[in-house]
């Protein structure tokens, strides 16, 4: 039996095989009752082949219009599916809002639009040359892919693409969470009912990190397809293998480090102090909290280690954006990620590069990853959890080198941006062939 294809059309989704093509006429009669044709499996082949994704668009407001410096996460992240993508194929282009219009080509052969804006960031408005830009695309080999979660324009651009038929892909970088809701719960639900919902409702498809976010989405009455794609890395992101290090003897401290934003609700920073308070002094560990504070939550982060008498043990640094993340990591020996959702993990990702053992939160779209190749212990994210994880940590201490390669290695087969590119570049193509395959069907059903 053939594999069965879901072609989106307006009225249903209907599942096409050549065992179910002769009953399509009854699918598609009950769910619009007007008389039409039965429809061939060569005229199905025919519709799929006129349309072919041609060009990619990663909308982020914030990226850089110089390509450079890449110092947030989703900057980062956009960079490297666009690098990809062009390794597998595509045009591809990164557009983003600023002081003045701009083109860029990146040396990694996608180009950077810049379109001029004298609106804030947060803003329903969308730049000028942005919008008549959008009507030099074409709905049958263009394809849109807006990066952001809970911000304006990205509903906005949503709502400009779905007038011109234009197919979008909406990539929030992290999951629809429940606890995502519990920071600020009177902004945001009102939010989502109104503004973020909509967005995605009108989209082609959700791009989740992790294939089990999917249960927040649905949850939440999102029923659009899901595109399941990680976080990846470039070959700059590497640190040369003779420069790792390892401390695996016994009686050296024990150097932990936390590598990220200054985030007390969404980074699980409470539950890591607190669950951190919790193993005994014996073991000499000492941990390190490095990162930007743009949510102004480094004072808490201070007075939560006073309160528990963590002073001497626990240091909070200002980031560093000049040194590649894995030569930093390099000096530690946990890297710990205790979020209580989070979409990928950068920093997990980029610890398992630099061949250290971790401890991640199980709500993390790496944490499967970092089971699959056992490079670290996956917890909970409580302080009971991540207690228990530091302890079984130490006691594999003299497996550290090993399971830090082997993390390393797994990395490096599985998580390159060119290999997940085109994994993903596979799944747009997919979905827009369906959905115009269907569209097409319909039309010559019922004209």
């Amino acid at each position: 039996m053939s594999k069965p294809v879901v072609y989106k059309t307006q009225r249903e989704d209907v599942m096409l095989s050549t065992e179910t093509l002769g009953n399509m006429a009854e699918k598609l009669a009950a769910a619009d009752a007007r008389p039409i044709h039965v429809v061939s499996e060569a005229l199905t082949r025919s519709v799929v082949n006129k349309a072919g994704l041609q060009r990619v668009h990663l909308y982020l407001k914030h990226f850089p219009a110089a390509g450079v410096p890449l110092r947030v996460g989703t900057n980062k992240a956009v960079h490297g599916l666009a690098s990809g993508l062009v390794t597998a194929g595509a045009a591809v282009e990164v557009w983003c809002e600023g002081e003045r219009d701009s083109q860029t080509m990146a040396p990694e052969g996608y180009l950077i639009r810049c379109f001029a804006t004298r609106a804030g960031y947060r803003t329903l408005r969308l730049a000028p040359a942005l919008r008549a830009h959008l009507q030099t695309l074409q709905a049958e080999h263009d394809l849109v892919v807006l990066n952001g979660m809970f911000h304006p324009s990205v509903y906005a651009l949503s709502r400009r693409l779905g007038a011109l038929d234009i197919p979008y892909v909406v990539a929030p970088h992290g999951p629809y969470h429940p606890w995502l809701f519990r920071k600020n719960p009177h902004l945001k639900w009102p939010y989502w009912y109104l503004v973020e919902r909509n967005a995605l409702k009108g989209a082609l498809a959700l791009q989740q990190l992790d294939r089990r976010h999917e249960i927040w989405a649905r949850r939440l009455g999102i029923t659009v397809p899901i595109v399941a794609t990680e976080n990846g890395f470039l070959n700059n992101d590497l640190v040369p293998a003779q420069e790792l290090r390892w401390r695996t003897r016994a009686g050296e401290p024990i150097r932990v480090l936390y590598w990220g934003r200054m985030d007390m609700h969404t980074k699980g920073l409470d539950v890591l102090l607190r669950g951190f308070a919790q193993v005994p002094n014996e073991h000499s560990m000492q941990l390190t909290m490095q990162g930007p504070d743009w949510a102004g939550e480094v004072s808490a982060v201070h007075s939560l280690i006073e309160s528990l008498n963590l002073g001497s043990r626990v240091t909070v640094l200002p980031p560093n954006f000049d040194t590649i993340a894995g030569r930093v990591m390099n000096a530690y020996d946990i890297v710990c990620m205790s979020s209580r959702f989070e979409g990928f993990g950068l920093a997990a990702l980029e610890a398992m590069l630099a061949a250290r053992v971790l401890l991640v939160s199980r709500t993390a779209g790496i944490a499967p990853h970092v089971e699959k190749c056992d490079c670290g212990v996956v917890v909970e994210p409580n302080e009971t959890d991540i207690q228990h994880g530091l302890v079984r940590l130490l006691s594999l201490r003299s497996r550290w080198r090993e399971m830090g390669l082997r993390g390393r290695d797994y990395a490096m087969a599985n998580l390159h941006w060119n290999r997940i590119a085109e994994r993903t570049l596979l799944q747009y193509r997919e979905l827009l062939d369906q959905t115009h395959a269907g569209r097409d069907i319909e039309r010559q059903l019922v004209g």
